[in-house]
């Protein structure tokens, strides 16, 4: 049994209830109590307590949308468009392997643990090696974070139309094996799982509606979720509309694309009716803000997706477009872009919390498991410290935790286990990660 108490508890849950002196017991892997004061006694007795004075108790962020491999190749194409910038790219990641692959990840999962991220997904799709997805896995499992890997594929090359050069892209039909070999070798249906196979097709400028289709097909029939980029550029708008004739979204519809078991990354560029069918359908949507900042593609109109009732979480995106790589950065950016498209009230602390969240399960369709404190949940836990000089004088706990993105991180819990504590990672020893990493960059580079 854990019990932390004394500090300023956002449960995240349906009624947005805080207390400003709480407390949150844990018993294995489950959340048991959550309240305000301190624990109950029956609770306390033999526990491990841990006073959270001073600090912000919140859920574990979720992490909707990432490339972990990206990690090896950040500082590419620094000026450029998503188009430019994959094409750039594409030629470097051709080189990838399990080796390479393995300590990206593993150095980019570390790193998102310290930024409070408890759960993260992972949409690979270069496959010059068959194996690279289990390499994931294996980080994943090393780090202890909870993991969504999604297996992502190309089948569209130029020579066909499409952005990707021919010897990044894979056959349809092994893409298709291959994806149903990860599902029956790693997905866990269970409630308390730590790693979940999603199928990623990646974009309509890369993947053909044969394999849109068929993968949709494969999903379905094996119970596991679908996702992809979708809307992300007004280049891929132009190309859907020069190739298919229609936007992204109705693309996506044409295909039995929509639906509340997908989610799709970035939708910067959707109409009123693209929206409206979004919510209609009960589909989810990863926002990436500092990555479409980055590559110049726009602002995701979030303001209107919440209020037209589509599930919204927080992405990093790939490390090559986001050098950052750090999940709480994502909630200040996100409250910045709205507010510059909507005004001061687009968007609030609370409600981006709930994005970096319950907003999140909802998209892995874990919401009655994760993304709030409640009795009954599972135990992924962040204490953020606001007792340091950076946070001090605050007046607004999770607004000032929210808008600086700077709070140390006190205590990292996933799955009821100590992950980070005091800003260290317990899993995995951070200079190996950041040599091991380096090391893979430049054999790539080299290569």
């Amino acid at each position: 049994m854990i019990v932390l108490e004394g500090g300023h508890v956002a449960t995240v849950d349906d009624a947005g209830t805080e207390y400003p002196v709480g407390h949150v017991v844990i018993d294995g892997s489950a959340l048991v109590a959550v309240g305000p004061g301190p624990a109950p006694d029956g609770l306390r007795d033999g526990a491990e307590w841990v006073d959270t004075t001073g600090c912000l108790v919140t859920p574990g962020l979720v992490n909707t949308h990432h490339h972990l491999y990206q990690w090896l190749t950040r500082g590419y194409a620094t000026d450029s468009t998503l188009f430019d910038w994959l094409t750039e790219l594409y030629p470097v990641w051709a080189r990838l392997d399990a080796d390479a692959v393995h300590a990206g990840a593993s150095a980019n999962l570390g790193w998102l643990a310290l930024s409070g991220c408890s759960t993260s997904t992972d949409h690979h799709y270069v496959f010059p090696q068959p194996n690279l997805l289990d390499a994931t896995i294996e980080a994943a499992r090393e780090i202890g974070v909870r993991f969504h890997p999604c297996r992502g594929s190309m089948d569209l090359g130029s020579s066909a139309g499409g952005l990707p050069p021919d010897e990044v892209t894979e056959d349809r039909e092994a893409i298709l094996i291959a994806t149903e070999a990860a599902i029956d070798r790693w997905h866990d249906p269970s409630p308390a799982a730590m790693t979940r196979i999603a199928v990623a097709p990646c974009s309509p400028f890369s993947v053909t509606a044969e394999l849109m289709r068929e993968a949709a097909e494969l999903a379905r029939s094996k119970g596991v979720r679908l996702h992809t980029h979708l809307a992300e550029t007004a280049d891929e708008d132009e190309f859907c509309q020069q190739t298919y004739g229609q936007t992204p979204a109705e693309y996506l519809a044409e295909l039995d694309w929509l639906g509340p078991d997908v989610w799709l990354a970035h939708c910067v560029h959707l109409s009123d009716s693209a929206i409206a069918s979004l919510a209609g359908t009960g589909t989810a949507v990863a926002h990436c803000p500092t990555s479409n900042g980055r590559l110049g593609a726009g602002s995701a109109r979030v303001r209107d997706l919440i209020d037209a009732g589509v599930p919204v979480g927080l992405g990093v995106d790939g490390a090559a477009s986001n050098e950052a790589g750090r999940l709480v950065d994502e909630l200040r950016s996100a409250m910045v872009v709205a507010r510059l498209r909507g005004g001061p009230q687009a968007l609030t602390a609370r409600e981006v919390l709930r994005l970096a969240t319950g907003g999140g399960a909802r998209c892995l369709g874990r919401e009655a498991e994760l993304g709030s404190l409640e009795p009954g949940k599972l135990a992924d836990v962040a204490v953020w410290r606001l007792d340091e000089l950076g946070q001090a004088g605050g007046v607004d706990p999770v607004f000032c935790w929210a808008f600086s993105s700077s709070a140390p991180l006190r205590l990292l819990l996933v799955n009821g286990r100590a992950v980070v504590a005091e800003s260290i990672l317990l899993t995995a020893d951070s200079g190996r990660l950041a040599r091991e990493a380096a090391a893979a960059g430049a054999r790539l580079v080299g290569r």
